[in-house]
């Protein structure tokens, strides 16, 4: 764990010394609690997202062969397109 240092608005370090206080917690438990609901959070759940759409076209049967697949995707007029 680390030391940090924060600069609050008056109303927000009033709140925080409340809720502390009503909870039974310290200031600091409350600021760690709500940075890691905002942020750890959020790329947990971007994780979880990422690993339910792994595989998504694993079991299509219309790309027998991916490869071939990308290949004449790339071979069509894509190029003429964008040359536009």
């Amino acid at each position: 764990m680390r030391r940090t240092q924060l600069y609050l608005e008056d109303d927000l370090w009033k709140a925080l010394h409340v809720q502390a206080q009503q909870s039974g917690a310290t200031v600091s438990a409350l600021v760690r609690d709500a940075v890691r609901d905002r942020y750890l959070a959020m790329s947990h759940r971007r994780k979880e997202a990422m690993n339910a759409f792994m595989g998504v076209w694993k079991d299509r049967k219309d790309l027998a062969d991916p490869e071939r697949y990308i290949r004449r995707l790339r071979k069509g007029r894509r190029l003429a397109r964008l040359s536009r």
